[in-house]
């Protein structure tokens, strides 16, 4: 089994090579990372938790649990094998590469939430008829039961809150997979929307790959030249700093010396 978590972006479309178009969902999927590994032995059963997403602020908690391997928004957990506990290892990512055009996957998540609502629209009720005595009860539910057993049996289908609910989607198929934007197109709707978490689950080996941490090493040989001059740029820039400096005494001195000629000459106006 292949898993992967992603992020529901928003719906487009796809040609075949005969041109038909094919409506699709775009999944983005990175990061994805892999923070922990449960274990039957410590944890009583097998599974591997991941990140995904970015969270700006984290608890000093779930910091530590993290280990620097990124400021995740959502952790969850994968059931696996036993004996794939020693093939994963903490720290390796899952990129959109692990699933293949025409993979059947089963996508999970939270449906859009549509606040309190009728039959009608909540269970599919086709409603009364608009004569023969049914007045104001186009979209009523009518009658809810019999009179005998004086209670509402649990189950039966009333007005109320609709959506916001776990919801699932089998046999959908990968269409396009873009490793450079770390990107799956899916065809057709999957539940949620834009901005949810979505879980994409289907068959297959799970392949996983270490993160490539890049740092930036800053060298001498890496130092701007201008152009017409063998000096680097920081050292353009100590010139004229100091420069400035000394235009800057040169003009305190030039106001000192024109202050001091100016008191004299009040003086001799003064003895005079």
């Amino acid at each position: 089994m292949k898993f992967i978590l992603g992020i529901k972006k928003e719906m487009t479309r796809k040609y075949t090579d005969d041109g038909m178009v094919i409506p699709v969902t775009k999944i983005a999927v990175s990061p994805c990372v892999v923070t922990q590994i449960k274990t039957g032995k410590d944890d009583g059963y097998s599974a591997m938790q991941i990140g995904c997403g970015n969270k700006k602020n984290l608890s000093k908690s779930v910091q530590g649990h993290l280990k620097k391997l990124g400021n995740f928004q959502y952790l969850r957990e994968f059931r696996i094998n036993k004996e794939d506990e020693e093939k994963f290892k903490i720290g390796d990512g899952i990129a959109a590469t692990v699933f293949t055009p025409g993979d059947v996957v089963k996508v999970t998540g939270v449906s859009k939430g549509k606040g309190f609502q009728g039959v009608v629209k909540r269970h599919h009720f086709h409603g009364h008829p608009k004569t023969h005595g049914h007045k104001d009860q186009l979209r009523m539910s009518g009658s809810i039961g019999a009179t005998g057993p004086a209670h509402v049996f649990k189950g039966t289908k009333m007005g109320g809150r609709m959506g916001g609910e776990q919801v699932t989607v089998s046999n959908l198929r990968i269409i396009e997979v873009d490793a450079d934007k770390q990107e799956l197109f899916i065809r057709g709707a999957v539940p949620g929307s834009r901005g949810g978490l979505i879980f994409i689950v289907g068959a297959g080996e799970m392949e996983l790959k270490p993160i490539e941490q890049e740092v930036e090493n800053k060298s001498e040989e890496n130092i701007v030249v201008k152009e017409g001059d063998n000096q680097p740029t920081e050292k353009i820039i100590e010139d004229v700093a100091e420069e400035k400096v000394e235009n800057h005494d040169d003009q305190v001195k030039e106001s000192g010396d024109e202050a001091k000629k100016q008191t004299e000459d009040n003086k001799e106006n003064s003895e005079k």
